[in-house]
């Protein structure tokens, strides 16, 4: 382990809401050992926009990590050229131009077409009746995967997701995630004779990648693309009906919808953690690090990191949220940002508000996660 001073915590406090503990550490201890992660936590922002880009010592490459070993060596478990030659690989799926030209229409047509059937209902549960399904049909699309069901697509990215986070080791979570990969791989192969254009099979197969990297980055784009869009949407809903200001401040044009999600992915970062491993001896601040050791950069903590924003655990839309890395900071910035803001700001939530209406919460809406974060159910209800 690193020379990083000790911090502990306690890990179930840390899944319900680990924002005290995070600024506790961004206080007193900005770099340290957390024992119950087994790994050495960066929580400031500076710090990890400048290390999370130094891939010579913090290394995307574990060959022996959680990802690798349960979902295959996919491109963000490479460094360098190996990464970059699979990025551009999977580029034209997922470009700015692609998702503006080919899937925002797409993703409307399938939204809307569902929020048809959700309207006569007047409540429903906005994670599990909205947001999971227009999240799970917008990646059936982009994926290639069409044959898939909604709650197929969404079982198999929670499992991924679960399995990833599993550092205790349970064995059922390792064992779901194993069968979720065995799925994933069955429709693959179903869908390999035919593509369909433009989708993230059919780039990749054009590119020439072995069928191996196309599975394992098709489970990395459907463990990023379905949990983290989903939790947005619902949360992101929540966040501005819990806020009644930030809905009139984009009622009166003084901020929009995608400002809202810029804001709900810095104040409740769906992706909180993107984890490294020392590829080489470094000393950083005084603190020691050796080769092998596993390290996690808190992009949650970084975006409540109060030298960068004012008042960092309050709402609110009209802040610049550009010093935010809720996408990262370094060479894996996430690739399907583009069609995330797409999908969530310019479908999704205006959808939600001009068809349901008099959308208002029915209930507690529960968060939990510090690695992946997002509202576990949320209650609500329309005039229908």
């Amino acid at each position: 382990m690193s020379t990083a001073p000790v911090f502990e915590i306690d890990l179930a406090s840390f899944t319900a809401d680990p924002y005290p503990t995070l600024a506790r550490m961004r206080a007193q201890a900005p770099i340290a050992w957390v024992p119950q992660l087994n790994a050495t936590l960066f929580v400031r922002r500076d710090d990890i926009h400048v290390h999370e880009k130094r891939i010579h010592v913090f290394s995307s490459e574990q060959p022996d990590g959680l990802m690798t070993q349960l979902m295959g060596e996919n491109m963000m478990r490479k460094d360098g050229d190996a990464h970059m030659a699979e990025r551009r690989a999977l580029f034209p799926a997922l470009s700015p131009r692609t998702v503006a030209d080919h899937w925002k229409a797409i993703f409307r047509t399938d939204a809307l077409a569902y929020i048809e059937t959700l309207k006569p209902k007047g409540a429903c549960d906005l994670v599990t009746e909205y947001a999971m399904p227009v999240s799970a049909m917008a990646l059936k699309a982009i994926t290639g995967l069409t044959q898939m069901t909604n709650i197929e697509m969404d079982s198999v990215s929670q499992a991924m997701i679960d399995g990833c986070a599993n550092y205790a080791g349970i064995p059922e979570v390792q064992a779901r995630c194993h069968a979720a990969t065995a799925l994933i791989d069955a429709h693959i192969g179903r869908m390999a004779q035919a593509p369909a254009p433009r989708s993230a099979l059919a780039v990749m197969q054009a590119a020439g990648l072995s069928m191996e990297s196309i599975s394992a980055n098709i489970k990395l784009v459907i463990s990023g693309g379905q949990n983290e869009p989903r939790d947005a949407i619902a949360g992101t809903i929540w966040a501005l009906l819990s806020h009644p200001e930030a809905l009139s401040a984009i009622a009166d044009g003084r901020a929009t919808y995608a400002d809202a999600f810029a804001e709900y992915a810095r104040w409740m970062a769906p992706i909180g953690m993107s984890p490294r491993q020392v590829a080489q001896p470094d000393t950083i601040n005084g603190i020691a690090f050796e080769r092998g050791e596993r390290v996690f950069f808190m992009f949650g903590s970084a975006c409540r990191d109060e030298a960068h924003f004012t008042e960092p655990d309050r709402f609110d839309v009209l802040r610049n949220t550009q010093p935010a890395i809720s996408f990262g900071a370094g060479p894996h910035f996430c690739a399907g940002a583009a069609a995330a803001r797409c999908l969530i700001a310019d479908i999704a939530l205006p959808l939600a508000f001009q068809h349901l209406e008099g959308l208002r919460l029915s209930g507690d809406a529960p968060f939990s996660g510090w690695a992946f974060r997002g509202p576990l159910k949320m209650p609500v209800t329309w005039d229908a």
